[in-house]
């Protein structure tokens, strides 16, 4: 028999906010760009259940966001909190979690900093699972001051739906026998995969929850979606076989952007978001285990939202630890990205990529070709 669990921590970037700093307790809290007063120009990384309440939401633009505070604070309500996200907090929250998960089962699949599968089957009962599960929250929530949210059944598919069942603090079991009728009442949506255009096509041929998806064939899925109307057809009856991958596959690539609070074609004005943008990526490649990089990609995005990349593939990967160059002078990989990335960026500030002089209003840089191994600094 098949059991697997998923773990969602609730509002997981507010959450350790919320730890860290006792007087946003209950409060509405935001994660993101700053808002600058309704003039900012980022989006909304995650917020909290109280700051939901306002229809505030993840990935909504940080403006939208402020607006709906403001307007909760004129009827009277408590005004959000807005944090800067902090990812080297969340990433040693997460491993901490990940290391409490780890001590009950040695099948765990890491879905995202705030997530994760993982096999309960040599349990031999459900019964015996929810009581793990059960243990597992309290740890995390002794041990970490933080909520999660856990599913189980018989499947990933199931073991995911199931974790945001009963959010936040929730635990849903869903037996192999109950699967159809935990399913039926679901929105469609519910359904990982399908999203806004996908459930604008269902609700075309009045489809609005499982129940009616399950009288459409597998021949008019496939008409609607193609191949994948076949994998529908088989999730809106639970059924997956994906197994839980033990070591996730590395990163193809590691990046960061900054948006300006206001467009600018000064270099004085630009550079330190390209500084920032690199700061941060060296630091995600070494606190993802990578030793290294080769490749360096730039991208620029105009105030009309034209944007342009530009790349550089290095002969040795850059070595993200600090070691001595042939000189004697102290050298990190931070410094030469820094160097690279800014001699790609260079030409945006003049006719060689920008002949049209537009102003810039977002910079982003990314590494790939990344490497494990202890290689020599370029």
């Amino acid at each position: 028999m098949r059991i697997v669990a998923h773990l969602d921590l609730d509002a997981f970037f507010a959450s350790v906010e919320e730890r860290e700093r006792p007087y946003l307790t209950g409060a509405p809290i935001v994660v993101g760009a700053d808002p600058e007063d309704g003039k900012g120009r980022g989006v909304v990384s995650t917020c909290n259940y109280k700051a939901r309440e306002y229809g505030i939401r993840s990935a909504m633009p940080i403006r939208e966001a402020w607006r709906r505070s403001e307007e909760a604070k004129r009827s009277g309500k408590p005004v959000a909190f807005f944090i800067s996200p902090d990812f080297s907090k969340y990433t040693e929250a997460s491993r901490a979690v990940f290391a409490i998960v780890e001590k009950h089962s040695k099948e765990i699949e890491s879905a995202g900093i705030d997530e994760a599968y993982f096999d309960l089957s040599g349990l031999g009962s459900f019964e015996k699972a929810e009581a793990v599960a059960q243990i597992i929250k309290k740890e995390i929530q002794e041990g970490q001051k933080l909520t999660a949210s856990i599913g189980i059944g018989p499947n990933k598919l199931i073991a995911k739906i199931a974790s945001d069942f009963k959010k936040p603090d929730g635990l849903t079991i869903v037996k192999p026998e109950d699967v159809e009728k935990f399913l039926e009442p679901l929105p469609i949506r519910k359904i990982p995969g399908i999203g806004p255009k996908a459930e604008k096509k269902l609700f075309d041929v009045h489809v609005l929850n499982v129940a009616d998806a399950r009288g459409l064939t597998k021949e008019i899925l496939q008409k609607m979606f193609g191949k994948w109307g076949t994998e529908l057809y088989e999730k809106l009856r639970g059924r997956n076989e994906a197994p839980i991958v033990t070591i996730a596959p590395p990163a193809k690539s590691i990046g960061d952007h900054e948006t300006l609070p206001e467009d600018s074609l000064d270099m004085n004005v630009l550079l330190p978001y390209l500084e920032h943008a690199v700061e941060t990526v060296a630091r995600r490649v070494s606190e993802d285990g990578f030793s290294g990089f080769r490749t360096i990609v730039l991208t620029v995005r105009f105030s009309d939202f034209e944007t342009l990349s530009r790349s550089r593939t290095l002969p040795l990967p850059v070595q993200v630890s600090s070691k001595e160059s042939r000189s004697g002078e102290p050298i990190s990989g931070a410094k030469l990205l820094l160097r690279h990335a800014t001699q790609l960026f260079l030409p945006f500030l003049d006719r060689r990529e920008n002949p049209r002089q537009k102003k810039i209003r977002l910079i982003g840089v990314r590494v790939e070709k990344l490497s494990k191994q202890h290689m020599l600094e370029y």
